[in-house]
């Protein structure tokens, strides 16, 4: 070979690049759009964890996880799932309720997203269907929202003297309205009086204990709304403080010292979304997987709260709450 030659090969080689040494593909990023902070969310991101592993990704290994925490305010969830699409992640996982999937519905249609929530995907324009969702979104549903109206009914097997219940409200959820009607007609069926008491913010608590009283109400019945479940322990707190007998979705509330919570179980919910998370990875399409419904309801009751009530738990409840707190 010339030494004209050599030296053109040698240029023409110059342009390519080589890998570096020990260089590992590239691994897929999952974005997760959370609407509170990950102290809030711990219990919750370790079953969505457990699901990924079980189909075989582990953080930080085989898969990263871009993180958008929207620290309770919901107003920001349009623009964090703005931003995880801009980052161009291969699936969004929104979990926690029907904010959350409304947000990043509308920011992509494009990549796939895994939802979390408590109420009817279909009632909510979230899919068309649960056998066969259409489109890039699916996920999983669990009963929170459709069993509110049961949480009225043991306040009421609870306190059967009780003519009146009051009844938390977060105004700005997508499900209130539904809620507070399905509640309306479960009062009237056991004939009782319904005051419907409305907060957004942490600083609107207070006065839901203090106008149980005032109202001559029994007790107080929270809607199922993810606002409310992350904030179980002031709660608690403040349902201790004013001597309230209250209810909620979630099983941090009667772990945290309230009386009674019921819903579906957040665990199930959340470790599903995770195997969905890794699926879509794997190649499975969101239309091709079907919303799963996790149809296990917890019944939980805190005994110890219930005496400091001055209340009497009847045989025909315990008999059927899935964990009793003594």
């Amino acid at each position: 070979m010339r030494r004209r030659d050599v030296i053109a090969l040698l240029g023409g080689l110059a342009g390519w690049t080589l890998p570096a040494s020990g260089q590992q593909p590239a691994v897929p990023v999952i974005g997760y759009l959370g609407p509170e902070s990950p102290g809030r969310y711990a219990s919750r991101l370790h079953a969505f964890r457990e699901g990924l592993a079980e189909t075989g990704y582990a953080e930080g290994r085989n898969v990263a996880i871009e993180f958008r925490w929207a620290e309770g305010r919901y107003d920001q969830l349009p623009r964090l799932a703005a931003d995880l699409v801009n980052r161009q992640v291969a699936v969004i996982v929104a979990p926690g309720g029907a904010e959350i999937v409304l947000a990043a519905r509308s920011a992509t249609t494009t990549i796939p997203i895994v939802f979390e929530l408590g109420g009817d995907p279909i009632a909510l324009g979230v899919v068309g269907s649960l056998a066969r969702p259409e489109g890039n979104l699916t996920g999983v549903s669990s009963l929170s929202v459709g069993v509110t109206p049961k949480r009225l009914e043991f306040m009421h097997e609870l306190l059967p003297s009780a003519g009146a219940f009051a009844v938390a409200v977060n105004p700005t959820s997508p499900t209130a309205k539904s809620q507070v009607r399905d509640l309306q007609r479960a009062a009237t069926s056991l004939g009782v009086e319904l005051h419907a008491l409305h907060a957004s913010t942490e600083q609107e608590f207070e006065a839901l204990f203090t106008a149980v009283p005032r109202l001559r109400a029994g007790g107080l019945v929270f809607t199922s709304d993810p606002y409310f479940a992350y904030r179980s322990q002031q709660l608690a707190a403040l349902a201790a403080r004013h001597a309230v007998p209250a209810i909620t979705q979630s099983r941090d509330f009667p772990n945290a010292g309230g009386l009674m919570s019921y819903g579906g179980d957040f665990e199930q919910s959340h470790r599903h979304t995770g195997i969905y998370a890794g699926r879509i990875l794997k190649g499975e399409r969101p239309s091709g997987l079907p919303v799963q419904l996790v149809t296990k309801v917890e019944l939980f009751i805190n005994l110890k709260a219930a005496d400091s009530l001055g209340l009497t738990v009847p045989p025909s409840l315990i008999s059927i709450a899935d964990v009793v707190i003594e």
